[in-house]
């Protein structure tokens, strides 16, 4: 049986957090869902299957003015975090790739630049990237080191005006189509870790010394591509390494600064999941009744609908302290980990409750599902994120 993506006659909203929303919000949530429901929902599965991005959406994400999300100035609509995060929703409720190409251009690539780099580097890259006339991607992970992220190998020498750049990056989401790629690596002067700035060439191609190609063969987040990179002899201009830059504390600052988006992300696969599960329970009939008439169905509804409330509160309230300059680190790990785990639970239990038919694409619950397969383990793994907590708990560290 197929379903719709979402279906608007489900209260999901139970606690009522509309109320909090002005009509600025309710604009822009009517604006993002019209785009996922008219441009994306059509097509997803078709892209995911052949495991490829629908690059031809890319014109009417320019449009949306949601590209640089909370970015003040440089052609970026100065969302606020309350925002940023209902896009975020908003392209996950549709699909989680097409919510990863904003988060990785956005989030992470222009946010890095937006916050590290200089007032010229600014109005040098941000301008170009608001109209998604060049892409952007952020290479920070690597073969072995995940977790460990500040263990980098990659390496920076600066060889007169130039900075030499050696090493391997991979799932680097747009690493091998973005015209600009934020680079992570160890300045071999002082062993901090800062980021350079690779510019494609002006013929579309990419330096000597920078090839990505697509990791294939994932099952989850397939409608958008991560690249394996490898960076042998790869000169970039000293001028393109970001001003602010000074250590690998700088990238917490930029992961702070996207990791409660990514819990909105979350909540946004909760939500489409639920739905799907609500909509599908009252229509899916056997032993002559409406599966949601049993209950089991209406236990597991019940408790899907607590744990989808409980993350939209948490979210709305990691938006509030964030858009006063008071989220701590801490503060956005519990909100990543709580979601990432809840969401991942949900998503299988809507799945569950679809039988079969929950593995056919066409009835949607199984991107979302196998979606936070991925979204509970990036930027931060949940036991990261758990032991982030403890430290704060505890005082006591369990990790260097």
């Amino acid at each position: 049986m197929t379903t719709t993506a979402t279906d608007l006659s489900v209260n999901s909203d139970f606690y009522v957090l509309d109320d909090y929303l002005n009509d600025t919000d309710r604009a822009l949530i009517a604006r993002v869902r019209g785009f996922v429901e008219q441009d994306v929902t059509p097509i997803i599965n078709e892209y995911w299957e052949k495991a490829d991005f629908p690059y031809q959406l890319v014109p009417k994400f320019a449009e949306l003015g949601i590209i640089g999300t909370a970015i003040q100035g440089y052609g970026c609509p100065g969302l606020t975090r309350l925002q940023t995060g209902l896009v975020a929703m908003e392209l996950s409720r549709g699909d989680g790739s097409i919510n990863t190409f904003n988060a990785v251009h956005s989030g992470l690539a222009m946010g890095s630049i937006n916050l590290l780099g200089s007032d010229e580097q600014k109005q040098r890259w941000l301008p170009a990237m608001a109209r998604l006339e060049k892409l952007g991607a952020f290479a920070l992970t690597e073969p072995e080191h995940g977790s460990d992220s500040v263990a980098l190998e990659t390496s920076a020498r600066l060889d007169g005006d130039h900075y030499v750049i050696d090493g391997s990056k991979r799932w680097i989401g747009l690493g091998h189509v973005a015209d600009l790629v934020i680079i992570w690596a160890r300045d071999t002067a002082d062993q901090k870790v800062k980021a350079f700035v690779l510019e494609k060439n002006d013929d579309g191609t990419y330096p000597a010394g920078y090839s990505a190609e697509a990791i294939t063969g994932k099952m989850a987040k397939r409608a958008i591509q991560q690249a394996q990179i490898e960076i042998d002899g790869l000169r970039i201009p000293a001028g393109n390494l970001l001003a602010k830059s000074r250590s690998f504390r700088d990238v917490g600052a930029v992961l702070n600064t996207t990791r409660s988006t990514v819990a909105w992300e979350s909540l946004g696969h909760a939500t489409a999941a639920y739905e799907l599960a609500v909509k599908y329970a009252r229509e899916r009939v056997q032993f002559g009744k409406p599966i949601a008439s049993y209950q089991l169905v209406q236990n597991k509804l019940a408790n899907m609908l607590a744990d989808l409330t409980a993350m939209q509160l948490i979210c709305f309230r990691t938006a509030a302290l964030q858009d006063k300059g008071q989220l701590s680190n801490e503060q956005a790990s519990l909100a990543k980990m709580f979601t990432g785990e809840k969401a991942r639970t949900l998503c299988r239990d809507a799945r569950d409750m679809f039988g079969g038919n929950g593995i056919l694409l066409e009835n949607h619950v199984a991107r979302h599902l196998t979606d936070m397969e991925v979204v509970h383990t990036y930027e931060g793994t949940d036991s990261i994120q758990s032991l982030i907590l403890g430290r704060e708990i505890t005082g006591i560290s369990a990790f260097a």
